[in-house]
This record gives C-alpha cells, sequence and structure tokens, in this order.
C-alpha cells in the first residue's frame, strides 16, 4: 500500500467516528488488533475494541473529533493531534479533550494498532 493510503484510510476512520457508524469501524481492524487510550486503557482484539467504543459512544453520544492534520510516521503509521468534544451523558456535562492520536496499519489496510496519548503537561 502506498503510504498517502494510510492518511485517507485514518481520513475515513475519523469521519466514521464522527459518524458514530461502529459497524463499518468494526469492519476496519485486524482481528488481533491493539488499541490504547491514555484516557479508557488497553483492549485487545476487534471484538474488545467494538465492545469499548460501544461502551464510549453509549456515555458520549456527541462525540466528535476535530483534526487539522495527518501526517504519515513510521510503521505503515499516521499520527494526528485532535480536539474531542462531547457531553458525558453520565453527569450531563460538557467534555473537551485533547490528544495524540497514532494509527498502524497492516500492509493490507486493516488498523492493527491504535494509541491515544494525553497531551503532555
Amino acid at each position: 500500500m502506498a503510504i498517502k493510503q494510510f492518511i485517507e484510510l485514518t481520513r475515513k476512520y475519523v469521519k466514521l467516528s464522527n459518524d458514530h457508524d461502529l459497524a463499518r469501524i468494526k469492519c476496519l481492524f485486524a482481528s488481533d488488533a491493539t488499541y490504547h487510550s491514555d484516557y479508557f486503557g488497553t483492549y485487545r482484539g476487534a471484538n474488545a475494541i467494538h465492545t469499548m467504543m460501544t461502551s464510549f459512544f453509549a456515555r458520549f453520544p456527541d462525540a466528535h473529533w476535530a483534526v487539522l492534520e495527518y501526517r504519515n510516521i513510521e510503521q505503515n503509521g499516521v499520527e494526528f493531534a485532535f480536539t474531542m468534544t462531547s457531553t458525558d451523558i453520565s453527569t450531563s456535562e460538557p467534555v473537551t479533550r485533547f490528544g495524540l492520536e497514532r494509527i498502524y496499519f497492516t500492509s493490507d489496510g486493516l488498523i492493527r494498532n491504535i494509541t491515544v496519548c494525553k497531551p503532555e503537561e
């Protein structure tokens, strides 16, 4: 796969996330993918990641990620800074989170790893 295609796949992932399209998001992951978030923990396997995302969108039903720029990184990866805004349904409070997300792909274009980091303070 060409490096440029990884950015397009990442844009698709963010768009589907903003659309809350969990069925199509799940199809983007390799079955043995891993997901680590400084905010929500570590998940292994596409099914565990899907379960976590289902819970996330239930808690943050209007979640939206704003991304200004995507850039290629090593090992078939793409990195982007984001601002996530939503309402936490458990508290009815608005939430704004900032972070850096790195998505790594298999050679055939499936997500093999996502890492979400809190900004350094």
